[in-house]
């Protein structure tokens, strides 16, 4: 059985108990639901690729309260120092040197040389973190390449009597998951997210290159399906077929069964995106068809995770 545990002191300290136990307990973030794990316990690691079916080659984001913390657990330069003050806490995930004190469980990082690392913002993740004073390995609480979590309804859809619990904060505020920025090398953009890498570039003072191997992902959401509801999507459809559902975008789709935003603003549209996908996907009776998104901004993570959604499905 999974609980549903209230944001309240008591709700809190039982779901540390349970992490300090070996369970998993689903948390909110400002991006999406985690599924949080003591990322020092194999046992604890091994628990989330379980209940989420996930590729053991595939790293795990690790969360922590506050730059101290992540500090313990990589290894920052002065690159890495300038865009964590500016943008942490928030939707921003680093992969940096794996620190070697750091007493991570090999599977956080698929035996890899980096570690991806993030503050999240979101003030029932913070007060987990605090009352269980540790790192939780936590990619998002859904099982692998499905639609990201942002309510606890999500979750326990799609996890219920796999983990110990949710703590139920409420809707995500973003909406799509952390960006993800490598400085092993050179700055790299290895998934676009909450942080516009538009914010990045003029932080660092340079342009990001692209990076990520769908074949050998050096961090999360880089598998090339990914996303995914059960009904096919296909994009850029402005006027959609007949019998298809239309999930549109902006003012010129307004006979859209949903709209992710109205008024064409890509800050509601990527809060909205998860959540109306899955929306789309229970009442879909054919095929999910979405207007065309602006690449920019926000836009650039809105499309990437459409663009994995839409892919070709692996076999099961």
């Amino acid at each position: 059985m999974t609980d549903l545990l209230n944001p309240t002191e008591t709700g809190i300290a039982t779901a540390a108990r349970l992490l300090s136990e070996g369970a998993l307990v689903a948390f909110p973030t400002e991006t999406v639901y985690g599924l949080g794990g003591d990322a020092r316990s194999d046992i604890a690691v091994a628990r989330i690729f379980e209940a989420k079916g996930r590729p053991r080659f595939n790293p795990l984001i690790v969360h922590v309260a506050d730059l101290d913390a992540a500090r313990a657990v990589a290894v920052f330069d002065e690159r890495a120092e300038r865009v964590a003050t500016a943008f942490w806490p928030g939707p921003l995930t680093l992969v940096l040197p794996l620190r070697p004190s750091a007493r991570l469980s090999p599977l956080v990082t698929a035996d890899l040389p980096s570690v991806a690392v993030r503050v999240p913002a979101h003030p029932v993740a913070q007060a987990l973190f605090r009352a269980f004073g540790g790192p939780l390995a936590a990619p998002s609480a859904n099982p692998s390449g499905k639609v990201s979590p942002t309510r606890a309804e999500h979750v326990m859809a799609g996890l219920a009597g796999r983990i110990a619990a949710v703590v139920d904060g409420g809707a995500c505020a973003v909406g799509v998951e952390s960006t993800i920025l490598g400085l092993t090398d050179g700055p790299a953009l290895l998934r676009p997210g909450g942080i516009p890498a538009e914010a990045l570039e003029d932080c660092l003072g340079q342009r990001l290159e692209a990076g990520g191997d769908a074949a050998r992902p050096n961090a999360p959401g880089q598998l090339a399906s990914h996303y995914a509801p059960s009904a096919p999507v296909r994009l850029g459809v402005a006027t959609p077929e007949p019998g298809a559902f239309w999930l549109g975008f902006g003012p010129g789709a307004s006979s859209a069964d949903l709209n992710l935003s109205p008024s064409g603003d890509l800050v509601e549209a990527a809060a909205n995106l998860f959540h109306y996908l899955r929306e789309a996907d229970s009442r879909a009776a054919g095929p999910i068809c979405v207007s065309p998104i602006p690449d920019k901004g926000l836009g650039r993570a809105i499309n990437d995770r459409l663009r994995r959604a839409a892919a070709p499905r692996p076999p099961d």
